[in-house]
């Protein structure tokens, strides 16, 4: 019961968690960067802050020294709580039945899960999920535009 109020990590474990939290931000940052392009209510700076902040939340479950259990737990509530998140980026306009902001939403609850593998230190698997996000956002979201566009006409 006479722990201290303060625990510093070493050096070591304090650089590990540096790295998981800024990689997060980073990867964050270019699910955000296609986002903000495209002037979306959730930019740049919201998925950067997902990232770090779900990113957070796991480094600090697992420097507390918690089981895989409590982690689990965790998890699930971050994974439920952030389409809370996204479920405010989402508008019904008019009487249409025409919606906007599912693809934001998809992309906060990513980012999320980004933030997630990247604090658990599972970076090659951060990296590749938010590489496939980008491109899904970007480069495939201008294909389905140009096949929605038709064949050029004479």
């Amino acid at each position: 019961m006479n722990e201290p109020i303060l625990h510093w990590p070493d050096p070591a474990m304090l650089a590990v968690s540096a790295v998981r939290l800024v990689l997060a931000g980073l990867l964050g940052a270019l699910i955000g960067a296609e986002r903000e392009r495209v002037h979306s209510a959730a930019g740049l700076r919201t998925h950067m802050l997902v990232g770090i902040g779900t990113a957070l939340f796991v480094l600090a479950e697992i420097e507390s020294g918690a089981d895989g259990a409590a982690l689990s737990r965790v998890i699930q509530g971050l994974t439920t709580g952030i389409g809370f998140l996204g479920a405010g980026t989402i508008l019904k306009v008019g009487d249409k039945m025409e919606v906007h902001g599912l693809t934001t939403a998809a992309a906060i609850w990513v980012t999320a899960a980004v933030g997630v593998a990247a604090g658990l230190g599972h970076v090659w698997v951060a990296c590749l999920a938010a590489l496939l996000s980008w491109v899904v956002l970007g480069p495939i979201k201008r294909l389905e535009k140009s096949a929605k566009a038709g064949p050029p006409k004479p």
